[in-house]
């Protein structure tokens, strides 16, 4: 299908005349991504950058898009996602990620909850080299880097082991990556105390890193969520470096409430002086897996062949069984995890559901669909676990150091659907934050945590990455049940200049970039 009729473009240079932009967005409302009040002009293309940005572009485009009526912005900069999963693809249709695409997003973070490869300029080749239509942001993953020299096992590392893990880190972050990333609740990299983890991010921070974090304990699992905060921030004081925390909650029943008190620490370490910021999503269910909802963690030390052997073992499986219970009474039940994982008896239904169609009890299902996913190589315990309060998910929104992210995994809609979602139903429903800084939340402030350059705002001389949509039709499709429909709205996305998206169509373009971090001056050329 053709870009020039799905966006109602038209010529905008008469015969003979040369066009002195390529694109001229008119007649839009444009809010920039910073804090500026919206003004009604024109954005100009030329190439891969911004020309020009004001109320009437002075020169005339070999393409107008007609724009009023609707919101123009920089293309939204997603935090934190999973998108390897499309971008990795062996499928060129998949690598175009149209599920960012369709919500405006043109930037994408990538290697989080600390599973970023160290090898980041080999990975960073094969990407461009295969064509992403999303921009994205590397980083070196802790668990990656932990993985690779410890294995999984739960042990400290010793003085030669910890060196190569501090070099693998430096490697990284010489070659591009915008810092360290960790998931401190995930086994192996919950098998690590906290000054490991701050001697490893110490190479990050000297190169200019970001640690970016799942904290050990968003709930009461093991320190706590105010346990966990104050961990994270500690890393940040003595690692020397700014800290961001990922989606940001306070998760299950036992925390609920808490977000003031998680708040209050995270500003008087601001008022202190310290550079701490964290990304949200605007949903009340997180998105995890039974493996890391209900089970204990020094039971899956070794792997899913250990952790099926513990099973076999009357006596640690009836440990893992008394634990898991209490975990599920966090988590809110057996009736709060909905089973989202493609393909499989339970898909669509939650845990309660499926113990009573096999008349077992709860913990005695999720053991059977996690042993029976272990045993064919893992993929079949997705969830999407409720246990989040409205209240909590309001209060940080309004914090003016959160920004947006989708943590978009698979089996949940945030992965289709964040930011259309953020918009009807905390903008225009619940009116919790106003359009501006929705738009900044998403984009200016985004590039400010992550340093990106020439990115995030509508600036002459900036990356052309600019998103046009309707104030009353983007909205999202996927829920719950139906978690991979594309949302709507958006009449036009470009990416480093070419045309993304074309009224909620993605148009096949593949124009993304690594955006790899210059060299810090202690690193060999690249």
């Amino acid at each position: 299908m053709a870009a020039a009729s799905l966006l109602a473009i038209g010529s905008g240079a008469g015969a003979g005349t040369p066009a002195e932009y390529d694109i001229v967005i008119h007649g839009g409302t444009i809010y920039d991504g910073s804090e500026a009040r919206p003004f009604v002009g024109d954005v100009a293309l030329a190439g891969d950058r911004i020309a020009y940005v004001g109320p009437r572009a002075p020169g005339k485009g070999a393409r107008i898009i007609d724009a009023k009526g609707m919101i123009v912005t920089p293309g939204f900069i997603d935090a934190h996602t999973h998108a390897d999963v499309f971008i990795r693809s062996a499928d060129p249709a998949q690598r175009v990620n149209a599920a960012w695409l369709d919500q405006g997003v043109s930037t994408v973070m990538i290697g989080v909850d600390g599973g970023g490869t160290p090898d980041v300029a080999e990975d960073a080749r094969t990407l461009e080299a295969s064509g992403i239509g999303t921009n994205a942001v590397p980083f070196v993953g802790f668990g990656a880097v932990r993985q690779r020299v410890l294995g999984d096992d739960a042990r400290a590392p010793d003085g030669a082991e910890l060196a190569r893990m501090k070099a693998l880190v430096a490697k990284a972050m010489c070659e591009g990556a915008t810092g360290l990333s960790a998931g401190l609740f995930y086994a192996p990299q919950s098998f690590a105390k906290t000054e490991e983890v701050i001697a490893v991010a110490r190479e990050a921070a000297v190169r200019g890193g970001l640690y970016d974090t799942h904290q050990r304990d968003e709930s009461s699992y093991s320190i706590g969520l105010l346990g966990s905060v104050d961990e994270v921030l500690r890393i940040g004081r003595e690692a020397g470096m700014p800290v961001h925390f990922a989606h940001i909650k306070a998760l299950g029943v036992d925390v609920q409430g808490e977000a003031a008190a998680v708040i209050a620490r995270i500003d008087k370490a601001r008022a202190a002086g310290q550079d701490v910021t964290a990304d949200q999503y605007p949903w009340l269910a997180s998105g995890s897996s039974l493996d890391a909802s209900l089970l204990p963690r020094w039971s899956v030390d070794g792997g899913d062949k250990a952790l099926l052997a513990r099973l076999d073992d009357p006596a640690a499986a009836a440990r893992i069984r008394t634990e898991m219970v209490e975990n599920l009474r966090r988590r809110g039940g057996a009736p709060s995890l909905l089973l989202t994982a493609q393909g499989y008896p339970w898909t669509g239904k939650t845990l309660e559901q499926m113990a009573a169609e096999w008349k077992i009890d709860p913990i005695e299902a999720a053991l059977k669909i996690i042993r029976q996913s272990a045993e064919k190589g893992g993929g079949g315990t997705d969830v999407a676990s409720f246990n989040m309060a409205e209240s909590d998910v309001e209060l940080f929104m309004k914090q003016p150091w959160i920004v947006t992210s989708s943590d978009g995994s698979n089996g949940h809609p945030r992965m289709y659907a964040t930011f259309p979602e953020k918009y009807v139903k905390y903008v225009k429903q619940r009116r919790t934050i106003d359009l501006g800084t929705f738009v900044r939340q998403s984009t200016g402030r985004v590039a400010d945590i992550y340093k990106l350059d020439h990115r995030g705002y509508l600036k002459a001389g900036n990356f052309a990455d600019v998103l046009v949509f309707s104030p009353d039709r983007f909205a999202p499709r996927a829920d719950y049940v139906h978690p991979r429909e594309l949302s709507t709205g958006v009449k036009a996305l470009f990416v480093n200049g070419k045309l993304a998206v074309s009224d909620s169509q993605t148009t096949g373009t593949s124009a993304g970039r690594v955006l790899l971090r210059p060299a810090p001056k202690d690193c060999p050329a690249r």
